[in-house]
């Protein structure tokens, strides 16, 4: 008898590559790639100061601020008041004079365009009025 351990080739081993420790390997790279990238993006925002709610004020102010209802057509509502869009920059000029804490409140009916009530906050900008509120809720024209 020869000394053989039963069965065992005397040749030396093949080599293997194993593909579960790559494929962790793998997709531990993707999370990182993933996870940097979204890093790099900038979120840009604007500084918003919210206002302070209080029931005595809210009155008094619903009186001082103006109410610019945006509709169809190249027109407006200041203050249920019919107007066109080539008055807003003059109305809110003077408004501004003759306020010094002047507040508009930009609302628009069911057939006002976003553009129109785009033009109408630029006009706001441009008479340096800086208390400006945007009304979500539907109205009805001229209300």
């Amino acid at each position: 008898m020869s000394g053989s351990t039963g069965g065992s080739s005397s040749g030396p081993k093949k080599a293997r590559i194993e593909i579960i420790p790559l494929i962790d390997v793998i997709f531990f790279l993707l999370a990182t790639f993933v996870l940097f990238t979204l890093s790099l993006s900038k979120i840009q925002s604007l500084p918003v100061d919210l206002p302070q709610a209080s029931a005595a004020s809210s009155a008094k102010a619903d009186d001082e601020m103006v109410i610019l209802q945006v509709s169809e057509g190249q027109t407006a509502f200041w203050n249920r008041e019919l107007i066109s869009f080539n008055e807003i920059g003059p109305r809110l000029l003077n408004y501004k004079a003759a306020m010094p804490g002047a507040r508009v409140l930009i609302t628009g009916d069911d057939k006002a365009r976003y553009g129109d009530a785009v033009l109408a906050l630029d006009e706001v900008r441009k008479a340096g009025i800086t208390q400006v509120s945007i009304e979500t809720a539907y109205r009805a024209s001229g209300r």
